[in-house]
């Protein structure tokens, strides 16, 4: 296995998952709470999400191929999905909507709903495994390579939310909103790139 497109998996996981864009929406959803509370809605979140990813990355081609949906669509689709949440990420609209849904959706144990789903495993994170998932390798060992970047991207977000506080007072608002715009440059490019394959596989590009 190519060791740059495991590299590039992570990236663009990392990016469509946000762990920095996350940190202020967890200490939102936990302010309150003591640090062995923190920890456990922490891993709960993550463990879900974990669940979630790996249940679309062995099973979603299946269920694509199941209603006569194609890889190379799904991949322009995705694409398509990716580039929108960049431009969101860029104008800052993604960060609006996580914390108005924060300010609906709070509840005494946020770890699955709405930090695991919608927040982690949302939307683009599994139309990206099953992306990824399909364009690693064929077959159950692409989805085990996509779920080990997943997991490896998971305990990124896991160390984010144990740090959470720490890390918001370090970087700051500004701090936070530069390193989302620059992630959302990054993922605006990888989702043309998604495009761009979608369209070779149908014979529109080279």
């Amino acid at each position: 296995m190519d060791t740059s497109a495991l590299i590039t998996a992570f990236v663009t996981l990392f990016v469509i998952i946000d762990p920095i864009g996350l940190m202020p929406m967890f200490v939102a959803l936990t302010q309150g709470a003591d640090s062995a509370t923190r920890r456990s809605i922490a891993l709960r979140s993550c463990l879900t999400a974990f669940g979630i990813l790996a249940l679309f990355a062995f099973f979603g081609e299946s269920v694509l191929g199941f209603v006569g949906i194609s890889m190379p669509a799904f991949r322009i689709a995705g694409g398509v999905l990716l580039f929108l949440t960049a431009l969101d990420m860029l104008f800052e609209r993604r960060t609006k909507r996580r914390e108005d849904r924060v300010e609906e959706d709070e509840s005494p144990d946020p770890s699955v709903f709405p930090l695991a789903i919608p927040l982690i495993a949302g939307p683009g994170s599994i139309a990206t495994v099953i992306l990824l998932g399909g364009q690693m390798a064929d077959g159950a060992t692409g989805s085990v390579l996509v779920l080990g970047v997943a997991v490896a991207v998971l305990v990124v977000v896991l160390g984010m939310f144990l740090a959470a506080g720490v890390f918001e007072r370090i970087m700051g608002k500004t701090g936070v909103n530069v390193a989302t715009r620059l992630l959302g440059m990054l993922l605006a490019a990888l989702s043309v790139q998604f495009i761009l394959e979608g369209l070779r596989n149908f014979g529109f590009a080279n």
